[in-house]
């Protein structure tokens, strides 16, 4: 492994951080940024289907109202393989989330089990996800005592 695949490794590291930790602030608006202009995000739960979306505004919009009943955000990014070519990559990455929010009044932790597919493209010297494909495979949900 030569210097600049280790240097590209850490930079895609700290962009699929980044992501992560702009989604627990609820900062979509910077978190998007770290997308390309028109990637692609696609969500599916056990397999089936639920989201695609295309574009930086397409992508804001969805995950600022898919945030709106949700007052804490905890992504814990774990493992992460990449192959990079040149100024493409591609990567897994294994991703535990925690949800906490208001449903039918009650206080609800939401937590999810998640794998994330990604395609990566280096634009004008920085890393950027072009697609994100996120494989939700488990879900547990319960009430939170206060």
């Amino acid at each position: 492994m030569n210097s600049q695949e280790i240097e590209d490794r850490v930079f895609l590291r700290e962009l699929i951080d980044s992501i992560s930790i702009l989604a627990d602030k609820k900062d979509v608006h910077a978190q998007v940024q770290l997308f390309s202009e028109n990637a692609i995000s696609e969500t599916y739960i056990n397999g089936k289907p639920f989201l695609k979306l295309k574009g930086r505004i397409e992508m804001e919009k969805a995950f600022t109202e898919f945030l709106k009943n949700v007052e804490i955000v905890y992504h814990f990014n774990g493992q992460q393989q990449v192959a990079i070519q040149g100024n493409n990559a591609t990567g897994t990455c294994y991703c535990l989330i925690t949800l906490i929010g208001t449903e039918d009044g009650k206080k609800i932790k939401t937590s999810i089990g998640a794998v994330y597919q990604d395609t990566y493209i280096r634009q004008n010297n920085r890393w950027l996800i072009t697609e994100r494909i996120g494989n939700f495979e488990w879900q547990e949900k319960h009430e939170v005592n206060s």
